[in-house]
């Protein structure tokens, strides 16, 4: 939010790789989603504000911010889908889960090559917390 707002006001910003940052994450899981759940509000709030700043913006940044608010509704999309395959069909939609392993070592591909660091990579393991757990908190925040 702070950058964004920085952004509005005619700043530049920067990436600095080596820049450290840290956070609380809370070690149970229905704070954890609470903290998501405020997390993913925030995202598209900001998404909101920075829109007209988009034109301006890093193709880099432009594409990531595309990504964090249409990403997660092309994969529920694509996971309510597979279930109604599986409930229709009883087969395993390989299609689709080809596809969201290969755009999200596209995107963890991107992060590291941009980062120059391999260790974005591992993100990817991220995915299925994400599939079932964030992604139902993501769709709860937009609604609300």
């Amino acid at each position: 939010h702070l950058t964004i707002l920085m952004l509005a006001a005619g700043f530049r910003t920067e990436y600095v790789p080596d820049a450290i940052a840290a956070t609380v994450v809370p070690d149970r899981l229905v704070p954890y989603l609470r903290q998501q759940l405020r997390w993913a509000r925030s995202t598209f709030r900001d998404t909101a504000l920075a829109l007209p700043l988009l034109p301006r913006l890093d193709f880099y940044i432009t594409l990531d911010i595309a990504g964090q608010n249409l990403l997660p509704l092309l994969l529920g999309v694509s996971i309510l889908t597979a279930l109604a395959q599986i409930a229709l069909t009883s087969e395993l939609p390989w299609p689709t889960v080809l596809i969201i392993a290969s755009m999200t070592m596209v995107r963890c591909s991107l992060a590291a090559f941009r980062a120059r660091q391999l260790r974005f990579l591992a993100f990817a393991l991220h995915k299925p917390i994400s599939m079932f757990l964030l992604l139902p908190v993501k769709v709860y925040a937009l609604c609300t």
